[in-house]
């Protein structure tokens, strides 16, 4: 057996005759009698701890570790004390990732798993606690499409932990644990009227955006950074090349998603509005930090600004300007006194997006040509959304055929 097992209520003593006997030790009777001691792989010794009558359990913990460091499984026990929340923290610090990125990553470990998961040891992680923590988002009333991505980042930190040693397997693949799964949803388009009927309820700074967002297909970050210089009038074409985000509750200014820029045709009804909006209200040279808070800054004359000439901040925007409009267009109940207005994502400003969307696909725009203006990742991503809002081809195919096939 490895290692060696030390027994702390007797001590071996030599007698004058040369004999060995067992005396008791001050500490007879006091605390886990037995402490098995055998030396890692770092090469310092560790140790554990049994009470009295624990001798094989002693002796078997010292032969399994033996195992585990024979078949390289080995846990270091300091490691493996380590709680979730401790390395996770460590984990998202370490990220090389976006800091929107990290940031949004934090916030869904920080909501949704360190109160469940955070204090518990991550060397006695079994796929039990993941099936229960799962439970709790479910009857948390957690979204299927947010859940995947909490429960993305959860596997991550654990499978990391995996690969520095501090956890043998990963919870989250045993076969008897599900991830949660985003429920198919179809969009469904605002009416035009609607539309409308949101702008119309909107303070007047803020109408053109409806405008931009439902001509253009940009994003509400995308709206909030627009500039004058990024309206090409001669080609009659937008170039969106900048966002307002939040990191960590401070705006910043950040390149588009994923970093893609683009050009958008920019419709004459879309650029009438937006001249008239600049008319009433002069756009303001407005200065942030790129990409973090604590970056160079930089500065843009801004289209859309907030009461203050400052940047526009979605949560007060969405709060105080946004959800009251869906509220008075009749979208979402108006709430009593005191009362918040409802969870609204699906009627965020991202629905004029798909509105946009819908508005092309209906009058026969190719899927790439709307991947492209929505700056979609790739083609196979607005497919997947926008699929079942383009025209049945049925009677294109047959017309098509019977040109080729019917002579006269």
């Amino acid at each position: 057996m490895p290692g060696h097992i030390q027994d702390r209520w007797y001590k071996t003593t030599k007698l004058p005759n040369g004999d060995h006997v067992k005396v008791k030790t001050d500490r007879y009777g006091v605390g886990l009698r037995y402490r098995a001691r055998y030396v890692g792989p770092d090469g310092t010794e560790k140790s554990k701890s049994f009470p009295d009558k624990q001798k094989r359990a002693a002796e078997q913990w010292l032969t399994q570790t033996a195992a585990d460091m024979a078949a390289g499984q080995y846990i270091d026990p300091k490691n493996a004390r380590t709680t979730f929340q401790q390395y996770a923290e460590q984990w998202v610090a370490a990220q090389t990732t976006d800091i929107g990125t990290r940031d949004t990553a934090e916030r869904q470990l920080r909501l949704h798993a360190y109160p469940y998961l955070g204090s518990r040891p991550l060397g006695s992680f079994q796929p039990a606690h993941i099936r229960a923590w799962t439970r709790e988002l479910e009857d948390a009333g957690i979204p299927g499409s947010y859940a995947v991505h909490i429960y993305g980042n959860v596997r991550a930190v654990l499978t990391a932990a995996v690969d520095d040693g501090y956890l043998a397997r990963n919870p989250c693949a045993a076969r008897s644990v599900r991830a949660p799964a985003a429920k198919p949803k179809r969009v469904v388009p605002w009416e035009r009227e609607r539309v409308f009927a949101v702008r119309a309820a909107l303070p007047s700074r803020y109408r053109a955006m409806v405008d931009v967002a439902a001509g253009c297909g940009l994003r509400q970050g995308e709206v909030f950074a627009l500039t004058e210089d990024a309206l090409d009038t001669d080609a009659g074409m937008l170039h969106v090349v900048r966002q307002v985000k939040l990191i960590r509750g401070k705006p910043v200014f950040a390149p588009p998603k994923r970093g893609k820029e683009r050009d958008v045709p920019l419709p004459s009804s879309v650029l009438a509005a937006l001249r008239a909006h600049v008319k009433a209200h002069p756009s303001v040279k407005v200065t942030l930090p790129w990409c973090r808070p604590d970056g160079p800054e930089v500065t843009h004359e801004l289209i859309f600004t907030n009461t203050v000439d400052g940047a526009v901040n979605r949560n007060t925007f969405n709060d105080h300007s946004w959800k009251p409009s869906l509220a008075a267009a009749g979208v979402i109940p108006t709430p009593g006194p005191r009362e918040p207005y409802e969870r609204a994502r699906e009627h965020g400003m991202h629905a004029l997006r798909h509105f946009y969307a819908s508005v092309l696909l209906d009058a026969g725009e190719s899927i790439r040509a709307v991947s492209d203006y929505l700056g979609h990742s790739d083609p196979a991503f607005t497919l997947r959304v926008y699929a079942h809002l383009m025209k049945a081809s049925k009677d294109r195919t047959r017309n098509a055929v019977d040109a080729v096939l019917f002579d006269g």
